[in-house]
């Protein structure tokens, strides 16, 4: 079956459509019986961009603050789209800039932990010198 046949064939049944039931079902009667299979073809195509918003995370909510209320969406998943040059670009250095402070901030912590493993039996490499982050350590952490 070739793509005319197809489209001929969804033609036939596009009222039958979720889709389109679910457009039909929020217009008046009177409307919804005037559009054409091919307006109702149109209408399916242009709404498609929607279809498939399921997201591996989908977080919704909402909240009030004195007398207005607030909404917050925090969706998570694959990009299927085709990206513009400037969003491949702006992706680019978020990655970039997420790396960057991944980084450091591993470096940081290896570094806190190697002095804190050398602070433990009491090595001094620097004799007069000290960050005493071996006495906060055992302060605040320990105790």
């Amino acid at each position: 079956m070739n793509r005319m046949e197809s489209d001929a064939l969804a033609a036939k049944d596009i009222r039958l459509d979720p889709c389109i039931q679910g457009l039909l079902d929020r217009m008046p009667a009177r409307v919804g019986q005037t559009l054409s299979e091919e307006q109702l073809l149109c209408l399916k195509n242009a709404l498609g961009a929607h279809r498939g918003g399921r997201h591996q995370v989908d977080l919704r909510g909402s909240f009030g603050l004195w007398r207005w209320r607030y909404y917050y969406v925090f969706l998570l998943g694959r990009e299927r789209r085709q990206l513009t040059r400037k969003a491949l670009r702006t992706a680019k250095t978020a990655k970039t800039i997420f790396l960057a402070v991944f980084l450091l901030c591993a470096l940081l912590t290896g570094l806190i932990l190697v002095y804190l493993s050398k602070s433990v039996p009491g090595l001094d490499l620097l004799p007069q010198r000290s960050l005493d982050l071996w006495g906060w350590f055992k302060a605040h952490i320990l105790s």
